[in-house]
């Protein structure tokens, strides 16, 4: 696995954020409490948020590589079944610990750890194939 490997997953872990938040959108708003222009439309239009989300994906997918090789974690079944496992039972429960402190909406709870868990998954299955 090179580091090219760890680009391109952290490229498609983003994507199927963007699909996912694109696809959820109204529900997550909701959910979050995030202001809302009358359209509908998030007031805060800082790219902050975009940029520490791709840094964070190249972090999750570094790791993840890291984890796989010391693993011996290869092919694209077991890298999505690995990354789907790391997301389920990894980064999931820590979401939802946050929120449920926070007391937070269990719709945001369910929206951002299907996320955490299928965005592993996808880094999983990518990183596997290389």
């Amino acid at each position: 696995m090179s580091f090219i490997s760890v680009l391109v997953a952290a490229a498609a872990g983003y994507a199927l954020g963007a699909a996912w938040y694109m696809t959820l959108s109204r529900q997550w708003i909701a959910a979050s409490g995030v202001a809302c222009d009358a359209d509908g439309k998030p007031l805060n239009k800082s790219v902050t948020p975009f940029i520490l989300s791709g840094i964070a994906m190249l972090l999750v997918a570094g790791m993840m590589r890291h984890i796989f090789g010391m693993a011996g974690v290869s092919g694209l079944g077991a890298g999505l079944v690995a990354g789907l496992g790391l997301g389920a039972f990894v980064a999931a429960p820590w979401v939802m610990i946050n929120y449920a402190y926070a007391g937070r909406p269990r719709a945001l709870t369910m929206i951002d750890g299907g996320y955490a868990v299928l965005g592993c998954g996808i880094i999983g299955a990518v990183l596997g194939l290389f």
